[in-house]
């Protein structure tokens, strides 16, 4: 991909972060599942660090080999036509260094975004506020460094990872300072990951006035709900590759008791749409 197309795409993906339509995200794991994105005439693409972990055998938390995942960010950035955002995790860096050197790789696949999480992986604290403000300051030298306007996505794991804040009013409180010194460090969204309640939800959105990006777990309001009280992003996770195993277990359990032919025979997904999928636009 050439500098100007990437930069194009970026920009666009920006833009959608401040339309009136809510971005929702399906994170995909592969080549196929971008393209089946596309074909649904999604405006951008995003990927999970879990679906693509668990897709290859492996488990999350930066276990898929660096080397194998940049390949694979590129190969999707190349399959579709739209903006690609990567889930990074802690971009596989053990220091500064590291990470400034992490970035011209992840930036040079193509990606036009990040998501970059602020816990520490072996202990799953969350990480000094300053450590990750100094971190995504460094991104965002490296994505200026480059020409390249990447949107970043700063993941706050107050809700899931951090035992010291133990009640609801401190989650919200520290997720709210972690969101003011994060926008300031150069992020452009935040993401707390885990979030559920309707009231903290908007009142990330009134006191951060900033994009914020809200997860599908169980027990977040409906869709119509989060729009509705101004959030900009909604991602899937690893919910889409969930969703398809569990439809593939409850077909192979049906057919043990020789039942669920006709849903093979009615499938509308043939291989004549799969080989249309990969042909439409194919990129050498």
């Amino acid at each position: 991909m050439s500098q100007s197309e990437q930069q194009k795409k970026a920009k666009a993906f920006r833009q959608l972060h401040y339309s009136d339509t809510m971005l929702v995200l399906p994170n995909v794991w592969d080549t196929l599942s971008a393209k089946l994105i596309e074909e649904l005439k999604y405006p951008a693409i995003a990927t999970a660090s879990a679906a693509i972990a668990y897709s290859n055998n492996y488990l999350d938390g930066e276990k898929f080999p660096l080397k194998n995942f940049l390949q694979l960010l590129s190969k999707i950035v190349k399959t579709v036509n739209i903006p690609v955002t990567a889930d990074i995790e802690s971009a596989y860096a053990k220091s500064n260094k590291q990470l400034k050197e992490n970035m011209v790789r992840f930036i040079s696949t193509g990606i036009v975004g990040i998501n970059i999480e602020d816990r520490e992986k072996e202990t799953a604290q969350l990480l000094p506020l300053e450590d990750q403000c100094e971190k995504i300051k460094i991104i965002r030298e490296v994505a200026k460094d480059m020409n390249i306007p990447l949107f970043i996505n700063a993941r706050i794991d107050v809700y899931i990872h951090n035992n010291e804040v133990n009640t609801t009013d401190a989650k919200l409180e520290e997720t709210l300072r972690r969101g003011r010194a994060y926008k300031e460090a150069g992020a452009d969204c935040i993401f707390p990951i885990a979030i559920r309640k309707v009231e903290d939800i908007q009142t990330l959105v009134s006191e951060l006035s900033m994009p914020i990006n809200v997860l599908t777990v169980p027990g977040i309001p409906e869709l119509e709900v989060l729009k509705k009280i101004g959030v900009t992003r909604v991602s899937l996770g690893p919910s889409l590759l969930k969703y398809a195993l569990q439809a593939m277990r409850d077909l192979a359990e049906g057919l043990k008791k020789l039942e669920g032919l006709s849903q093979i025979t009615s499938n509308k997904v043939t291989s004549e749409y799969i080989e249309k999928l990969i042909l439409k636009d194919l990129k050498t």
